[in-house]
């Protein structure tokens, strides 16, 4: 899948061509970008594996959210996210949110991402929103739905917002279970399918969840950007090279 994106710029930059992506990224000692707690590595014999936390961009300059959104935030209580990044959720996904939300008399953000998602109607319960800054919005929602990406998870988790995952591929089912054990999923019964589970999203998180969320937000770590650079830095000295890091 990433052998011709990953070869076209290593030879762009004057590096050979490699013939197996996953054999080039996993390596002896592969570098685990995941939150302890999200995403906690059981040693095992085949790997040695070097943890650096979540890799956490810091915030932007700008903390503000746009104008309209901010609007609709302070409009009433705070919505739902929904919203599934780079999944490609099933078709009708957008209706079933739509009306299985506000049916409970909650709003909703519905974010458009890869899936195309959009209201169904021109009611003033849901607004669409595209490219924003989750760490500040995730904290002013009642409750995120995401298909379980890593950094979503982890936004949602350090927000100290009860969420709800509905996995898609992948690596997705792991962190759903994973925030269910950690009692910090609004969905906690099983569900048949991403309708079900969707539109369970939108029961009000009890007290123990909410407290559960919170605190485990106090848990995530937030320096694996630091961790990663010193590694790197220690790494290129013990071989001899130097290298120049930027902001």
């Amino acid at each position: 899948m990433f052998a011709v994106a990953l070869n076209t710029h290593r030879v762009s930059i004057g590096l050979p061509p490699v013939a197996n992506v996953r054999d080039h990224v996993i390596s002896d000692r592969p570098w685990l970008a995941t939150d302890p707690v999200l995403g906690p590595w059981w040693e095992t014999p085949d790997l040695d594996v070097a943890r650096t936390g979540a890799r956490i961009p810091p915030p932007p300059d700008i903390h503000q959210l746009p104008a309209e959104l901010e609007a609709f935030l302070a409009a009433a209580a705070p919505p739902v996210y929904v919203g599934f990044d780079s999944m490609r959720a099933p078709k009708d996904l957008a209706q079933v949110v739509v009306k299985a939300i506000p049916a409970r008399g909650r709003r909703v953000l519905l974010s458009h991402g890869w899936a195309g998602l959009g209201p169904i109607d021109e009611g003033d319960d849901c607004f669409l929103v595209g490219e924003v800054n989750q760490q500040v919005l995730f904290g002013r929602a009642a409750a995120v739905v995401h298909d379980g990406g890593a950094d979503t998870t982890t936004d949602a988790t350090r927000a100290g917002t009860p969420q709800a995952i509905v996995p898609q591929m992948v690596d997705e089912p792991y962190r759903a279970a994973r925030v269910t054990e950690l009692g910090i999923d609004t969905a906690q019964r099983p569900a048949p399918d991403h309708r079900a589970r969707v539109g369970r999203a939108d029961d009000a998180p009890g007290p123990e969840t909410l407290t559960r969320a919170r605190s485990a937000a106090g848990t995530i770590r937030t320096d694996g950007v630091t961790v990663a650079t010193t590694m790197l830095t220690d790494a290129a000295g013990r071989a001899g090279v130097s290298v120049g890091l930027s902001a």
